[in-house]
């Protein structure tokens, strides 16, 4: 990432004073601040930022930044954000022991090596030098064994660039990665693939010729008559059984009198 360019007017650009971290914290005394938000305030020098002894989240995202060297000095700090600055190293964080999460997406780290200093930092689970939706990169993310150069150097890290690498959920990214692989095109010829066959024949999907409305009349009109039949024969046939029945009926009462 090409550095920010500076505006007019910041070409010395602002300096952390203890006036500005009392106004930006709302604490009296330095060492009393727990977390600290200063993004976007065109700052390129930390000054007296290491007296904040007590210090666990910070955000320095969005300045000018160039060195951390004050930081060297916040035992405590867990969470810290560096993003959109122009760091070329990290080496004074190697003194936070208490380090979880970093975000430095967005700076000028151009080789591992520049990431050496974090091998100590047991606790370091998070790390961040690439966020695609801010678009922020480092020139070492360029790189196509970046994620497992990284791996390797840190195999303390569970999550990087927000994609979790070890432990529960590990497989799912590991997954979307081995597609993502699979879906690139390969210089090295492969087998060919065979030429795509259709489903159904044809003319399958053509819609038939509507039949004539002739044909359609004529249709009905053999289907009525039939009908008519069905129901003559129906009114034939239960004629014949009311005849039936009353030819029955008049020979047993004759019979009846026959001793």
């Amino acid at each position: 990432m090409e550095p920010q360019a500076e505006k007019p007017g910041e070409a010395e650009g602002v300096r952390v004073t203890p006036q500005l971290l009392k106004s930006r914290s709302g604490e009296f005394a330095l060492d009393s601040i727990l977390l600290l938000k200063l993004p976007g305030l065109g700052l390129v020098d930390l000054g007296c930022l290491g007296a904040c002894l007590g210090l666990e989240w910070l955000d320095l995202s969005g300045n000018a930044l160039t060195q951390l060297g004050p930081l060297a000095s916040l035992r405590q700090l867990a969470v810290l954000n560096v993003a959109n600055n122009r760091l070329t190293g990290l080496e004074p964080l190697a003194a936070c022991e208490n380090l979880q999460n970093l975000n430095a997406a967005g700076n000028l780290l151009a080789t591992p090596g520049q990431l050496q200093c974090l091998a100590g930092l047991r606790a370091l689970e998070h790390l961040r030098l690439r966020d695609p939706l801010a678009r922020l990169s480092n020139p070492l993310c360029a790189s196509p064994s970046y994620g497992a150069v990284i791996r390797e150097l840190l195999p303390g890290l569970k999550v990087i660039d927000g994609e979790r690498v070890t432990g529960r959920g590990s497989e799912f990214y590991q997954l979307c990665r081995d597609l993502d692989c699979s879906l690139r095109p390969s210089s090295s010829p492969g087998p060919s693939l065979a030429e795509p066959q259709p489903w159904v024949e044809p003319g399958y999907w053509e819609t038939w010729p509507t039949r004539s409305s002739s044909i359609l009349q004529e249709a009905c009109r053999q289907f009525q008559d039939t009908l008519q039949e069905c129901h003559e024969l129906d009114r034939q046939a239960q004629d014949c059984l009311v005849q039936a029945q009353q030819a029955l009926s008049s020979a047993g009462t004759t019979s009846s009198f026959v001793f």
